[in-house]
């Protein structure tokens, strides 16, 4: 079964750093939080489970006003290869982070959302890609950070 590119908003960044420090910088909440998210917001991590059927509940907050609440479950987790996971909060989509390793020092994240229909994606698309080029942004940042 191939996919519906129509209801895929894909992003991805190569980055100067080992894969298992990328995948770190995720799998640690006390790094994820620094990085996830717009430029401008900051992050609340209420539960962070990182297995199958595990939940992530976080509260994103804006640079100017609003908090915004976000649940997901997590669906696989590979270590350094890729977490996937199901918002159940809106706007409803399947994640999936990807960890390639170029070499011992560089490393390529990526993420592709997962949209059931066309207008979806389509709503969600015009902000997501420029969103997503901010969030690699910090998480370099916090790759530099980090010890």
């Amino acid at each position: 079964m191939s996919e519906d590119l129509n209801k895929i908003i894909y992003s991805s960044r190569e980055l100067d750093s080992s894969v298992e420090k990328v995948y770190s910088a995720f799998s640690n909440p006390l790094h994820l939080k620094n990085w996830w998210g717009p430029e401008g917001f900051s992050n609340t991590i209420h539960e962070f489970d990182l297995r199958p059927q595990g939940r992530w509940v976080l509260t994103m907050h804006g640079p100017e006003k609003g908090n915004y609440e976000n649940s997901s479950v997590f669906k696989e987790v590979v270590p350094n290869k890729l977490i996937c996971w199901r918002r159940i909060s809106q706007p409803i989509f399947d994640m999936e982070i990807g960890f390639e390793k170029l070499s011992d020092f560089k490393s390529r994240i990526s993420f592709k959302m997962i949209f059931d229909t066309v207008e979806e994606c389509e709503k969600v698309k015009r902000f997501a890609i420029p969103k997503n080029e901010e969030n690699f942004d910090r998480l370099e940042n916090e790759l530099q950070e980090m010890k």
